[in-house]
């Protein structure tokens, strides 16, 4: 089984008339796993359904290797789908499930079975084929799903959504079992998804779509560690934010004194701001320290007070208060409500863009 190219020329698509993607570009090499990511209502679905051919594309067109199937049936387009619900036949068993594209295309009933058999293994099936899905538990019957998608080889594997509607332990034990079996069989792969840490384990490229555009498509270290607006920042994790003053410099920002910060001097690794700035960070990348201590040059540090402690499990969690606003850091030594703070924020946890006008 061997991927292909799949390229999306400014697509369109409207549901009635509101337009619901906008002039979306996408190309996906062949055997990359590329996700989806955004929030509900961006168009990620809509993009993934208009690839398959569920969705009618209103402009632009849709390619595989060189042939366009932008106004092709679903079932001329090479692909195959693994949906949210499954959607397995219940009156058959997971071995008839599997072989249920084979059947629809013709093959031989000995030919099926071959194939249904290469599937319950690679799946780690073996021994339920004759089981009926509704006797299977939740990762099996995602594993059947998968089979019947791959049963058939596809030239491109859509998911949408496949793993939400497993619990936490077993939906992060199948996401690697799918990336290791893409990976196996070198198959072009697009996953739709809600999860940041899903998007991030799968892929090899995130794209995030909103407001049914593409606002910033890379590597998942690169999305996460050089987001392009604030956006995609809050998105990838980065849901603080604090106002700043700052002044571009020879390779550097100095970060203005303010009421709750002193003076800082940040690297300027692509970022010549001047005036009010909007710094993000993530919670994870903030460090605690005393009152009266002095940070680590080219450190950011916010100047508060403890308003809340709570322990859930190996190190302590903080709301901090820092002027109106209020921050959550985890720490590892235990600390007292009301203790006057600092958070300290490295350079590398801080992503910087222009205030908004206005």
């Amino acid at each position: 089984m061997a991927g292909s190219t799949l390229v999306a020329e400014n697509v369109e698509v409207s549901y009635g008339a509101v337009k619901v993607l906008k002039k979306v570009s996408l190309t996906v090499e062949p055997g990359k796993f590329v996700a989806l990511l955004g929030s509900s209502g961006c168009g990620k679905t809509t993009l993934l359904r208009a690839i398959s051919g569920f969705v009618a594309v209103e402009a632009g067109r849709i390619r595989v290797g060189e042939r366009d199937i932008t106004h092709a049936p679903p079932d001329k387009r090479d692909m195959a789908m693994v949906f949210q619900s499954y959607a397995l036949w219940p009156h058959m068993t997971a071995a008839r499930n599997i072989g249920y594209g084979l059947r629809l295309r013709g093959q031989t009933r000995d030919a099926i079975a071959k194939r249904v058999d290469e599937m319950l293994a690679m799946l780690k099936l073996e021994g339920l084929g004759d089981r009926m899905v509704t006797q299977l538990s939740g990762g099996q019957r995602q594993r059947v799903a998968l089979g019947r998608a791959l049963a058939i080889n596809p030239r491109i594997l859509l998911l949408d959504e496949p793993l939400s509607n497993l619990d936490a332990r077993i939906r992060e034990e199948v996401r690697h079992e799918i990336k290791s079996l893409q990976q196996a069989l070198g198959i072009t792969t697009i996953h739709v998804t809600h999860d940041r840490e899903e998007a991030m384990v799968m892929a090899d490229r995130i794209v995030i779509l909103d407001a049914g555009q593409i606002v910033q498509a890379g590597p998942p270290e690169e999305v996460y560690n050089r987001p392009n607006s604030p956006f995609v920042a809050a998105f990838m994790g980065a849901t603080n934010s604090v106002e700043l003053k700052a002044l571009a410099g020879d390779n550097r920002v100095v970060i203005a004194a303010g009421p709750h910060n002193a003076e800082a001097e940040l690297p300027a690794d692509g970022r010549p701001l001047s005036g009010a700035v909007v710094a993000h960070f993530r919670s994870e990348a903030a460090r605690l320290i005393g009152a009266d201590a002095r940070p680590a040059p080219g450190d950011l540090v916010l100047r508060g007070r403890i308003v809340q402690a709570s322990y859930p499990g190996g190190f302590w969690r903080y709301a901090v208060r820092v002027g109106e606003r209020q921050f959550m850091v985890d720490d590892e030594d235990r600390r007292e409500t009301g203790a006057e703070i600092g958070i300290r924020l490295p350079p590398t946890a801080l992503h910087l863009y222009p205030a908004p006008q206005g």
